[in-house]
């Protein structure tokens, strides 16, 4: 089987880190972000990334935060990337890069065109671009089961490596894969069972289906 990579994000629990190791994911997300059902304390994730040892990558996931936050975070749970999911601009994304030495990835909430051009902003700050779907003014920053039209990021042609997230799920990862071209595709509530609660089967099905 071949496709895009994957990423599971918001793994809480060793049941859901076993189900992503199991069927080949590539990479499981951890949430610093206390406002999120998702979150993680810098010792839950260490356990997590005891557990995981180098069977799947490690991604933190972080909203504007500083720099004792997310070094707490990679010296707990050994990540390999860090995930900037706020507002941070290329000249913060840049200093993180610097500063801890590994890859950094820039989430953009993606409603029109001009969003997905802003990547060209973090050319030089960030490794990759990961296009979402805007949230609601006051809400969570991600994870809320949103989608975007995913024509925008249909042949764009990126100088940086970039995946897609927003509203995926086993149901419409195949079609999003499809017309975006991605090559990485991110989900968290849609394979969940309820906010925070992660469900076997579906990330089961959301891997097939991504490589189908």
């Amino acid at each position: 089987m071949t496709g895009p990579e994957i990423k599971i994000c918001g793994i809480r629990t060793a049941e859901a880190l076993d189900a992503c190791i199991a069927v080949r994911a590539d990479y499981a997300g951890f949430v610093f972000f206390p406002p999120s059902p998702r979150h993680v304390t810098p010792g839950e994730a260490a356990d997590l990334a005891t557990r995981a040892g180098t069977r799947i990558g490690k991604v933190g996931l972080f909203v504007n935060a500083d720099d004792l936050e997310i070094g707490e975070a990679i010296k707990a749970a050994r990540l390999d990337a860090l995930q900037l999911h706020g507002a941070e601009s290329p000249e913060r994304a840049a200093q993180i890069r610097l500063r801890f030495g590994l890859p950094v990835w820039k989430a953009l909430p993606v409603s029109c065109a001009a969003d997905v051009e802003r990547a060209q902003a973090y050319r030089s700050a960030a490794d990759l671009i990961l296009f979402d779907a805007k949230t609601p003014k006051g809400g969570l920053p991600g994870g809320m089961g949103l989608a975007f039209d995913w024509s925008l990021v249909a042949g764009v042609k990126h100088s940086l490596a970039w995946g897609l997230a927003g509203g995926l799920n086993p149901g419409n990862v195949a079609e999003a894969i499809r017309i975006s071209g991605a090559p990485l595709v991110d989900t968290s509530s849609g394979v969940e069972s309820a906010p925070g609660v992660k469900d076997v089967d579906r990330i089961a099905a959301f891997c097939q289906a991504a490589r189908t």
